[in-house]
Formats: C-alpha cells, structure tokens, sequence
C-alpha cells in the first residue's frame, strides 16, 4: 500500500525566510522591532519567530500565532 502524503502546515518558502533570518542572527545584524529600530536580536527562537512573522506577511502558508 503507498504511504498517504502528510500535509504541510508550513509551506516550503516560509522556510527560506526562516533561514534567512537565522543567518542574520549569526552574522549579528538581525534587528526586533518594526523597520529595524529595535534592539539586537538575542536568541535562535526569537530570530525564528521574526523569520515566521516576515512570511505571514508575505502572505505564505504559516499557521496562526498562538496568544
């Protein structure tokens, strides 16, 4: 029997703003803030929570942000 493909909650090019944002953050230059005027970004989850936001708002297929 074929295995049953598993639907994706994330689609594959949120991950390359993900990863695009983890390499600021190791390269130092990853900013919080709107436009960039925050502080340092600090932490690998708050590096991927930036990277998730920027895709949100590309409009690709991330879930909702749990509050």
């Amino acid at each position: 029997m074929a295995k049953k493909a598993k639907k994706r909650k994330y689609s594959r090019s949120s991950g390359d703003d993900v990863k695009s944002e983890m390499h600021r953050f190791k390269k130092g230059t990853a900013k919080s803030g709107r436009g960039g005027k925050g502080g340092k970004v600090k932490s690998r989850k708050q590096a991927i929570a930036i990277g998730l936001s920027k895709a949100r708002k590309k409009g690709k297929k991330v879930p909702k942000k749990k509050s």
